[in-house]
Order: structure tokens, then sequence, then C-alpha cells
């Protein structure tokens, strides 16, 4: 086990190394100055020379690259060009409207979808099966947005149970920061939640065809006993796969989920700071949610271990 988890350490830290070169690449060759937007374009050149020496522009394209990098290594992100905030701090302060509203979405889809898949994978061909499967071929083609949408027409603006946009603040306790999320949360969760259910489903479906299920039906053990003592574990890896995956989604692509609820997370982060040319704050975003996606699946590689056993062995 500490063979692979080391192997997949290092895996780790090489896609690390090559999305920072990557995403500052990007960034750096995108049409624009932040010096000469924030001025506007009848700035001095004076001026603007000295504002780019401020905010290290005049530096060649390596120099901000390391002194970009060996900073986020001691915890320093910069300061950003529009607010003159240190970046760490306006992270942190939207990591906690955006962590806790993907990991709301996350316990919400895995929630509807293990329920679902399981039962239409024990009621294969039924009609239960079907119906499952219609709701969740619907829930993919539904574009979250527009979802989004309808919940905020139903439930905030008809019904009035929730807030229409904004977010309350974990200073008022947990139970209004949840209550501000959760509309978000569904929206994102839903359509997950399809996905993740078909998946199960499939799985389950191909390891109930497997020698050793009809052995454990051959020494007595129902359907349902033989489903859930074999088959759910069995049935984990590509599972977590998704989650994994989804994981990863909510937490770097709910940008227009954040937009339509207007939420002040990382998504909404970004998309201001694209808007305003704050390079520093784009790079750092990004770079951050990278490194939780690839960490995310340095975790379900370690799962996959721990749930088959047979993996560990093939390194």
């Amino acid at each position: 086990m500490l063979r692979y988890s080391l192997k997949r350490a290092l895996s780790l830290l090489i896609s690390l190394a090559v999305a920072s070169l990557v995403i500052f690449a990007v960034i750096e060759i995108a049409p624009g100055d932040p010096a000469s937007f924030m001025l506007g374009v009848n700035a001095q050149p004076d001026t603007l020379a000295a504002l780019r020496t401020e905010l290290g522009l005049d530096q060649s394209k390596a120099e901000r690259y390391v002194s970009w990098i060996t900073g986020m290594l001691r915890g320093d992100f910069g300061t950003s060009y529009t607010y003159r905030t240190p970046v760490s701090q306006m992270i942190a302060d939207r990591m906690w409207v955006s962590l806790p509203l993907a990991l709301y979405a996350l316990a919400l889809s895995t929630a509807i979808a293990f329920p679902a898949g399981i039962y239409a994978a024990s009621r294969r061909g039924n009609v239960g099966d079907l119906t499952v499967m219609s709701a969740t071929q619907l829930g993919v083609a539904i574009p979250n947005f527009w979802f989004a949408m309808m919940l905020v027409l139903v439930f905030a603006i008809n019904l009035r149970w929730f807030n229409a946009g904004g977010f309350s603040g974990w200073d008022k306790g947990l139970v209004a920061g949840l209550h501000s999320l959760t509309l978000p949360a569904i929206a994102l969760a839903l359509p997950q939640a399809a996905i993740l259910a078909r998946v199960m489903r499939s799985a389950l479906l191909d390891i109930l065809g497997e020698d050793f299920m009809r052995t454990a039906r051959a020494k007595g053990l129902s359907r349902r006993q033989a489903l859930w003592r074999h088959g759910l574990r069995n049935a984990l890896i590509p599972v977590l796969t998704i989650i994994g995956l989804q994981f990863s989604f909510l937490l770097a692509g709910s940008i227009i989920i954040e937009q339509v609820f207007y939420l002040p997370g990382l998504g909404r982060l970004v998309f201001q700071s694209i808007s305003s040319r704050d390079l520093i704050v784009v790079e750092s975003v990004v770079m951050l949610l990278v490194f939780a996606v690839i960490t995310v699946n340095f975790l379900v590689d370690l799962a996959y271990a721990a749930v088959d056993p047979r993996l560990r062995s093939r390194t």
C-alpha cells in the first residue's frame, strides 16, 4: 500500500507542476494589460510604467512565474491588482461559500443516487427500473442553470420558502447558512445524481452477473442479501470515480450557479477577476481549484486500493 501511495503522490506532484505551467502560460498570453485596464486608455506613459513596476508586471515572465510559485508554496498568493487585498484572504472568504456548497450538493447527489441506482438494478426491466432510468435521463438532459432559474421561480418567488439569491453568512448560524445554500445545492446536485444513479445501476448489473454472485446465491443467500453483502462493495470502484469527478466539478465548475444565485464564491470571484484583468487572482484561484481536483483524484486512487486490494498488487 505504501508503494502504491508513493507512486500516486509522485504523479500528483508532476501533474501540479505541469498544471502550473499551463495555467500561467494561458493566462499570460491572454490579450490586455492589467495596468492599462486599471488606468484607462488616456493614462500617461510614466504613470503606466510606475503602476506596472508596482504590480511587478515589468519583470520577465520567467521571474513572475518563479515568484508566483514560490509565493504559493509559502502560502502567499500575492496581492490583487484591483482590490489591493491579499489574494489568500479573498480566497479564504470565498472558500467558506464554495466548499460548503460543493459538499452539500455532493451529499444530496449521493443520498439520491445510491438508493435510486440500487433500486433500479434490483428491479431490472421492471416498471421501477424504467421509471428511475427515465427520471435520470431527464436529469442529465436538463441544463442546471435552467433548472436553477426554475427553482428560484417556484420556491423563491412563488412559494417564498427561500431567498432568490445572496448568502446570509455563517455568523447567523449553521441553519441560516445552509438555508441560503439549499436551492443552489439542489440545482447542482440533481443533474449529478442522475449521472451517479445510472453508473451505480450499470456497475451493479455487471457485478450481479459475475460467478461469485451466483456462488453466493447457490449457498443460500437471497438476491437482496447477495447484493448488499457482496455486490455493492465490488460495484463501488466506478462509482467512486464518478463521485471524485463530481466533487471536483461541483467545487470548480459552479460559476454559472453562483452567478444565478449571486453567491460570493470562488466561481464568482474568477468571473469578476477575468472581467477586471486581475491576473494574479485568476491564476491563484484556478491553480487552487486544479490542486483540489488533482488531490481528490489522488484520494480516489487510494480509495480504489482500499476497496479492491488487487489494485495494490499490480503496482
